[in-house]
């Protein structure tokens, strides 16, 4: 039995320039495994979600995450603001 392909998927979210966060990186294996290295070597969280991971890499780079994840990504930013001491 193989080991499932790692994927990764990178968002940025400017909430004065941009209504929802956009796909900014994505990749499948080496891909995948160099752009959490990047993240980890700047200190830029990393959340593992597969299934969101999944949903999200068929955006295109660029692309606003779609409405249909918006709940599961506003977690993920509520958590990385209290991380970063920005809400309480």
């Amino acid at each position: 039995m193989s080991k499932p392909q790692r994927e990764a998927v990178g968002l940025r979210y400017d909430h004065e320039g941009s209504a929802a966060p956009r796909v900014i990186a994505k990749g499948k294996g080496e891909l995948a495994v160099q752009l959490l290295e990047i993240a980890e070597a700047h200190g830029i969280p990393v959340r593992k979600d597969p299934d969101l991971c999944a949903y999200l890499s068929a955006t295109q780079i660029g692309d606003e995450v779609p409405e249909e994840v918006y709940a599961a990504v506003a977690s993920i930013l509520a958590f990385l603001w209290r991380l970063n001491g920005e809400i309480e």
